[in-house]
């Protein structure tokens, strides 16, 4: 089975199946540096293990997520991060009868066309288990971005027919209710209208938003990289998401082009936007603005209520599904969502490091040309003495600085000029405007 892999520098390969002996990632990529325990991880894997609300499956797991590789005394080492959750309260026996039939809504059917031979214990990596390795990869990607003041807001916006109400928007109840919804009032009504899809046993979708701030302009490449392409394909490869749009969406298919473009102003220095109906992208490219994207998710396919199938045999049958499941999905894919778009952040956060080579000259110059002191290149000699700089390609030496650059800021700390310079190709124009702060204040 091919596609269990997503990324290109930042690369996370998710394994393992709902009825196994565990599932989990492993995670290449990750710069080394990055201070990093299980309890970072444990702290995302939380918001989606099961058994949390009767609004979710009663399935009781710890979801404990252990480090078995690419950290030690408490920091990434630059090696493939691998990291295992094990399951422990797998009841397969629930699912010994469907193995003779397909179930409504789920992959049953393509598996044994496509592959001859399916697993029908929970599903097997069609399950929403699988999502255990891309959260526990997000986790990382999450910690990786809030030191570069990248930060992501998640939540529920709709549950069936209830909508929040943005005039009541709290960021602080999100983690106040069991449905991650930022509206008091919005929650109440929907956790009444998930009473009564359990009492008709029946299920209901719903709809994530998320809000990413800090980003600097230009990730994402304007033909097939798009930022918005690559975060529509991460995630709509959650098996339950049916829908993706970016700002306005669908909506802007109604507007005009003097509704729908964001005219740019100066606003404290710097070219900003005055509405964002484009949800913080332009050609492909983030603009600086707040990436705000939505994903609408189905209503649970695992229902008690009778519906219509055939088995194995050709047969039409009528079948009522046993187990435990969730009535809604959303709620513990509202982390889901936010794992898979900060894999995808950092990941175009790292390739457009390399993208301009004025900037990849300014970092040799001051890190290895003729403004630097011996006794910075000396250093630099010191922890990395297996390179030779000289000798290797262009494209090989900036990959070697991108994985790299952790150490150089923690080993290069009293050099405050190669700091600016590292930081500014970074994070080209909120590291620049910090650096002045704090010169001023220096």
């Amino acid at each position: 089975m091919a596609g269990s892999s997503y990324g290109n520098i930042f690369k996370v390969t998710t394994w393992g199946e709902s009825h196994g002996k565990g599932l989990g990632v492993v995670v290449d990529g990750v710069p080394a540096g990055l201070e990093l325990c299980e309890e970072d991880i444990q702290i995302f894997l939380n918001r989606r293990k099961p058994g949390q609300s009767k609004f979710t499956t009663p399935r009781k797991e710890d979801d404990a997520v252990e480090i078995l590789s690419g950290v030690f005394e408490g920091k990434t080492t630059g090696t493939p991060v691998s990291m295992v959750v094990w399951n422990k309260n797998q009841k397969s026996k629930d699912y010994s009868e469907i193995a003779s039939y397909y179930r409504p809504g789920h992959a049953d059917f393509c598996f044994d066309e496509k592959y001859g031979f399916r697993d029908y214990r929970g599903g097997g990596r069609s399950s929403g288990r699988e999502t255990i390795g891309r959260v526990a990869a997000g986790a990382i990607a999450v910690k990786m971005l809030s030191g570069l003041g990248i930060k992501f807001l998640t939540y529920t916006r709709s549950i069936g027919p209830v909508t929040i109400n943005e005039v009541n928007f709290d960021a602080h109840e999100i983690y106040n209710n069991s449905l991650y919804m930022p509206d008091a009032d919005a929650a109440l009504k929907a956790s009444e209208y998930l009473e009564e899809c359990l009492k008709s046993l029946n299920s209901s979708g719903g709809v994530c938003e998320c809000v990413i701030t800090g980003l600097p302009v230009g990730l994402g490449d304007p033909v097939f990289e798009k930022i918005d392409a690559n975060l529509a394909k991460a995630i709509m490869s959650i098996g339950a998401v049916k829908g993706f749009e970016i700002g306005d969406g669908f909506d802007a298919a109604k507007a005009t082009g003097l509704t729908n473009n964001d005219a740019f102003i100066m606003r404290d220095g710097a070219v900003s936007k005055e509405t964002n109906h484009s949800g913080g992208t332009l050609g492909g490219m983030t603009d600086g603005s707040p990436l705000i994207f939505r994903a609408a998710i189905k209503p649970t396919p695992s229902i008690a209520a009778t519906q219509h199938t055939v088995n194995k045999s050709g047969e039409d049958i009528e079948i009522s599904i046993k187990g435990r499941h969730d009535p809604i999905i959303v709620p513990r894919a509202v982390v889901v969502v936010e794992a898979m778009a900060a894999i995808t952040i950092a990941d175009a956060l790292l390739i457009n490091m390399g993208a301009r080579m004025d900037r990849i000259t300014d970092f040799y110059n001051t890190c290895l040309g003729s403004k630097s002191s011996p006794a910075t290149k000396a250093r630099i000699t010191t922890i990395f003495p297996d390179r030779c700089f000289l000798s290797i390609s262009l494209e090989q030496s900036v990959m070697f600085f991108l994985m790299n650059s952790k150490y150089i800021l923690e080993y290069i700390s009293n050099e405050q000029r190669i700091k600016q310079k590292i930081l500014r190709i970074r994070h080209p124009k909120s590291h620049k405007r910090q650096w002045q702060h704090n010169k001023k204040d220096a």
